[in-house]
């Protein structure tokens, strides 16, 4: 690679290229000549020593390095603009911008209902907001792109601080004209005959369904498996099965023709709010912190864990005391 640095018009050639899917597209979207364009991607993949794109006539593909320098080059770019609001608010002394980062559940569940709880002064101009795979919450967090996540657990490494743990059980979103509908608790049992919609990961709460399930004698024979429990919910709305769900998607965002029922075993969603380690919290940070921790705890049989109890959250998370009988209460 060329030692000299990256000229960043050449970054944005490249990042609004990916965005429009031509060249044509790219140069409307920047105010820009379509040969200018042009050579600055030529420039660029000629500092960078690789193509970042495959060219076929007017047709354009990102190369296998492209793909993967796009979204170093998606990061760079938020970083700078964040630090253009950020030197916008420090001159106006107004807080300055705050990005949270949320596994979709819970940007949608409970971070909306905390964001309205705080002090509308201490809302920033410029708030963002990301739905993430939990996965993509922690690395935000841990890279000081977001400065606040909410996520399921796991949540285990040195660079966090965890702010709290939230426990809530799993409940079963039904259509509202389903007979299981007129139950107060739904047996699992119940649910053998049905296609069931549940999440993907086998590495989070996915894992502990699957037990649930097994531990009652139920093998469902149709599944439809989502990454987001919204489309789990739009799902069951449409008529094609009873999904087995977080409850913050359920209770923050409901869905007409939809009710959500406890099941007779408890199935332990947990969740927490993290920072990066050493660093220091603005008061506009805090007080989401808090407000979701208060929107976390309305949640039907939610409780608090301790945030350093790493035993007991082991337990519940990778033991064989993940599924409890019993309904939640």
């Amino acid at each position: 690679m060329n030692s000299s640095l990256i000229d960043i018009r050449q970054l944005e050639a490249f990042a609004a290229v990916m965005s429009a899917g031509s060249v044509t597209g790219a140069a409307r979207l920047l105010g820009r000549s379509q040969p200018a364009v042009t050579r600055q991607i030529q420039d660029l993949e000629a500092d960078l020593g690789y193509a970042l794109l495959h060219r076929s006539g007017p047709r354009i593909q990102p190369t296998a390095r492209g793909l993967r320098f796009h979204a170093e080059v998606e990061r760079h770019l938020s970083s700078l603009t964040h630090i253009r609001e950020r030197a916008e608010a420090i001159g106006r002394e107004e807080p300055t911008t705050l990005t949270v980062s949320a596994t979709p559940s819970l940007a949608a569940g409970i971070l909306p209902q905390a964001l309205a709880a705080i002090t509308p002064d201490m809302i920033p101009r410029h708030l963002h907001v990301q739905a993430l795979a939990a996965e993509n919450v922690v690395q935000a967090v841990l890279s000081r792109s977001a400065d606040l996540g909410i996520s399921s657990l796991p949540l285990e490494h040195p660079g966090l601080e965890i702010h709290w743990i939230a426990e809530a059980p799993c409940v079963v979103a039904i259509s509202a004209d389903d007979p299981l509908a007129e139950n107060e608790i739904v047996l699992l049992v119940d649910l053998a005959e049905r296609r069931i919609i549940t999440l993907a990961n086998p590495y989070r709460l996915r894992h502990r369904i699957d037990e649930a399930l097994e531990r009652v004698g139920v093998a469902p024979e149709r599944i439809i498996d989502v990454n987001a429990s919204m489309t789990a919910l739009s799902l069951v709305r449409a008529g094609l099965g009873v999904a087995i769900v977080e409850p913050a998607t359920v209770c923050g965002v409901p869905l007409d023709g939809i009710v959500m029922r406890p099941v007779d075993q408890v199935i332990p969603f947990l969740f927490g709010a993290i920072s990066a380690a050493a660093l220091p919290l603005t008061p506009t940070v805090s007080a989401v912190i808090d407000a979701a921790k208060e929107e976390a705890l309305k949640m039907p049989g939610s409780r608090l864990l301790e945030a350093n109890g790493a035993d007991a959250i082991a337990d519940t998370v990778y033991g064989q005391g993940a599924v409890t009988e019993g309904a939640p209460e």
